[in-house]
C-alpha cells in the first residue's frame, strides 16, 4: 500500500538518520544538508568511489537502534542492503526517486519494513522558493504529492 502524503512528511519527524549514497543522486546531499540544518543527526554510508571524508563505508559500521533510512543508490540495488540495515533496526526506509527496484520492494515487504517510493526526499524537506518549492507546488497541482 502506498504511503499517505502525511506518512512522507511524518518520515522527516525523526532524530537520526542513516543515508546510503553512491553519489549518483544529487537531492541526496541536499535532504543531508537540509536535515542538518535542523538538528538532525546522520550517518552517511557513501559506497561511491570516492568517499566523503568522515563518511562510513558500510552499513555494519551504523550503531544499532536507528529507525529510519534513506537509499539513494544506482551503482547497486537498494534491495541488496534491505537485510543489512533491517539487522541495524531499520523500520522505514525511503527509496529515493528512481531508484526503487521490485528487489528492493521485495526485501523491504519481506523484512517488515515500511518503504517510501516514487518520491524525492527534497519535495517534502525544501522550503520556499526553490526548485524544490517548485516541485512540491507542481506535485500538489497534479495530485502526486
Amino acid at each position: 500500500m502506498e504511503p499517505t502524503t502525511s506518512e512522507r512528511e511524518s518520515f522527516w519527524n525523526a532524530k537520526t538518520y542513516a543515508f546510503v549514497t553512491d553519489h549518483t543522486k544529487p537531492a541526496m546531499k541536499w535532504a543531508i544538508s537540509e536535515l542538518k540544518t535542523r538538528g538532525k543527526n546522520i550517518y552517511v554510508i557513501d559506497l561511491s568511489d570516492k568517499p566523503e571524508p568522515g563518511s562510513l563505508r558500510k552499513i555494519s559500521e551504523l550503531p544499532a537502534g536507528l529507525d529510519r533510512a534513506v537509499l539513494g543508490v544506482t551503482k547497486t540495488d537498494p534491495g541488496d542492503l534491505i537485510p543489512a540495515l533491517k539487522e541495524k533496526g531499520i523500520t522505514k526506509v525511503w527509496l529515493h526517486w528512481n531508484t526503487e527496484t521490485e528487489k528492493a520492494l521485495a526485501a523491504c515487504k519481506a523484512k517488515g519494513l515500511e518503504c517510501m517510493i516514487e518520491h524525492c526526499p527534497m519535495m517534502y524537506l525544501g522550503s520556499g522558493l526553490s526548485i524544490h518549492g517548485m516541485h512540491r507546488a507542481i506535485a500538489k497541482m497534479m495530485g502526486k504529492y
